[in-house]
């Protein structure tokens, strides 16, 4: 019998399954493929949610693309901003940063628990479990409780061990070579 067929004997509705992937690392891109999965997802009338964990502000291109979609696209997709107009680094965070990702957090919750939608990215969410202003234990209870069908995406550096244990796929992004050590800043259309 063929690797196959035994895949479908195992299990018969493996394309119709949810995963949970995480995009980790510290090279760029982590964000980017998440967006091109939602892409792809938005192309084949998927509900879409995308929560940005620690970044505000309006000076995104993805954002700006996102804004110019067709009303068809449009209101498959939902994007929630879930931190303030800057990084957000140990030394500088503050109340009203826990309280923007935890906003995040909860509409998350309520997506997955009512089923909401087909893709949930939470971007930046390893970084807001690393600084624990996110519980791992509660997101790993989210996670493992999603319907069966929803797949749910994290992205950013740091992924906890508990987070990469129970994720089906992992990708770790590592700088070979950048032109950031060359003292080249972030450029529009590039990196935001």
């Amino acid at each position: 019998m063929t690797e196959y067929k035994q895949m479908k004997l195992i299990n018969p509705n493996w394309d119709q399954h949810g995963y949970i992937q995480v995009y980790t690392g510290n090279g760029k891109g982590k964000t980017t493929a998440s967006l091109g999965l939602a892409m792809r997802a938005l192309g084949r009338d998927w509900k879409v949610l995308i929560v940005m964990f620690t970044k505000g502000g309006n000076d995104y291109g993805e954002l700006n693309t996102f804004r110019q979609f067709s009303p068809r696209i449009s209101e498959n997709l939902r994007i929630v901003q879930a931190g303030l107009d800057r990084v957000i680094y140990k030394a500088n965070e503050n109340e009203q940063d826990h309280k923007k990702i935890k906003r995040g957090w909860n509409i998350v919750k309520k997506a997955v628990k009512n089923d909401e939608y087909q893709l949930i990215i939470m971007d930046e969410a390893n970084i807001a479990i690393d600084m624990g202003i996110l519980d791992v234990d509660e997101v790993i209870d989210v996670l493992k409780n999603k319907p069966d069908e929803m797949e749910i995406v994290l992205t950013g550096r740091n992924a906890h061990p508990k987070i990469v244990e129970i994720a089906h796929l992992v990708s770790k992004i590592e700088p070979v070579k950048h032109y950031w050590d060359k003292g080249i800043s972030a450029r529009k259309g590039i990196e935001y």
